[in-house]
């Protein structure tokens, strides 16, 4: 299968296994996406993640998390600079995502980190995703 976004694609499996309200999603291995899990795991969105090794490609086990009455803690997924329109932003700009009360990724030249800490970094840079 050719994706050619794979970041937009990570996105809509997270969301659609949380509709689904399944335990775990598996996602193609990358960097990039594995430093993403990272992120959502610091920052209490997911419970855990593991990369299993296998054929024809490693992939990435997300177990997502939900409250105390089954809703998921990842309510919404936006993805922002993609492919075709690329969006940047510098340290003065960088978004808040519901008020602070979500979470911005950017990729800047310190490498993937959440809005916040780009912020305290002192850089900018691409607005990959909003997660809320």
């Amino acid at each position: 299968m050719s994706v050619n976004d794979p970041i937009a694609d990570m996105l809509t499996r997270i969301r659609n296994a949380g509709l689904a309200r399944h335990q775990t999603v598996t996602i193609p291995l990358s960097k990039i996406k594995h430093r993403i899990a990272e992120i959502l795991q610091d920052e209490g969105y997911i419970k855990s993640f593991e990369v299993a090794d296998g054929q024809p490609y490693s992939s990435i086990v997300l177990h997502l998390k939900y409250t105390a009455n089954r809703q998921p803690v990842i309510t919404g997924l936006k993805r922002v600079s993609r492919p075709g329109l690329r969006v940047y932003t510098k340290r003065t700009d960088i978004p808040r995502v519901r008020g602070g009360l979500g979470l911005s990724i950017l990729s800047t030249p310190k490498g993937l980190m959440t809005g916040d800490k780009a912020w305290q970094e002192g850089v900018g840079g691409e607005v990959l995703c909003y997660i809320w």
